[in-house]
């Protein structure tokens, strides 16, 4: 069973315009503050990976290319805090700012939120921060779907302690038709609807790009029908400085309990620090037992724990 939230009381009710240039208010960034934003990021870069990935890509193209906008926290000054809008709202809020700098930040990027109304899918991030943004927010937008109070974020930075399954490897854009059927059936296992429904475009093109990309990882069975299926999968969902997070780990069920998430996350971790980045880090739910038992055996150790309000 899902994890569940007692509702937060926000900590103002007035909608206020975007930024007047007040100090404890936030504002729009542009290109030109991007290596500033990322600064901030790099700050914990574990925390921070879901939003840095995404300004990274700005940073390389432009905010279209990155998929929505970056808020600055405060309006004036040198940057504090930032927070990724787009498919999901990131915000990252650092630990080395005071208590009283972390509500104002979280309280600031609400006020942006209320004012542009909800875009995003999600809330998502260091707990504390995902949860101090809800918190400013729940008066005025949808009810959610869910909340997640207590994610471990994870992290290795070495190899693992098991040995890797020989038989992961790299998907083809060839074999799209199988890999999207299991990405479809993990998504829905764990979100709880189809991200296809309706038509699903962005989603198709989401794993079409991970492949070709080289970050989504696969170990093929054949099934009592003769017919080959994607067994194991795993990909790198966002890529940051030296931080790589693991996204979509699943196991078919004809396979489960034979132990190959353990070997396969091993291989992953390997390939991963290899060739993509030294840190590799992912988040699970705490109620996963699992998962995490899964995680821990490979090496993974918890390093900060995350929120998400789905919607």
């Amino acid at each position: 069973m899902a994890a569940s939230r007692t509702p937060l009381h926000p900590r103002g009710g007035v909608r206020r315009a975007p930024s007047s240039g007040a100090p404890d208010e936030a504002r729009v960034l542009g290109m030109p503050d991007l290596p500033a934003a990322l600064d901030v990021c790099y700050t914990q870069p574990v925390a921070s990976v879901l939003a840095a990935s995404r300004l990274e890509i700005a940073t390389r193209s432009s905010f279209t290319a990155a998929g929505g906008q970056v808020w600055g926290f405060p309006a004036t000054g040198p940057l504090e805090a930032v927070c990724w809008a787009g498919a999901n709202l990131v915000p990252v809020v650092p630990d080395t700012l005071d208590e009283a700098r972390q509500a104002a930040a979280t309280a600031a990027f609400a006020t942006l939120a209320r004012a542009q109304g909800r875009r995003s899918s999600s809330i998502v991030g260091e707990r504390e921060a995902a949860l101090g943004l809800w918190d400013g927010l729940e008066r005025y937008w949808p009810a959610p779907r869910e909340i997640r109070v207590d994610q471990p974020s994870m992290a290795i930075t070495r190899g693992s302690d098991v040995a890797p399954d020989p038989a992961l490897r790299r998907s083809t854009l060839a074999e799209l038709d199988m890999v999207l059927p299991a990405c479809v059936r993990m998504f829905t296992e764990e979100v709880g609807y189809s991200p296809v429904a309706g038509g699903g475009g962005p989603y198709v093109q989401r794993v079409r790009s991970l492949i070709a990309d080289g970050r989504s990882f696969i170990r093929t069975e054949t099934t009592p029908r003769g017919r080959e299926t994607v067994a194991f999968k795993a990909e790198v969902g966002a890529v940051a400085g030296t931080v790589a997070q693991i996204q979509g780990v699943w196991v078919d069920p004809l396979f489960r309990g034979r132990g190959w998430s353990v070997a396969g996350m091993s291989a992953v971790v390997g390939v991963v620090r290899e060739t993509i980045a030294p840190v590799v880090s992912l988040y699970v739910n705490n109620y996963n037992e699992r998962a995490l038992a899964t995680y821990r055996r490979v090496g993974f150790e918890q390093v900060g724990t995350f929120a998400t309000v789905l919607f």
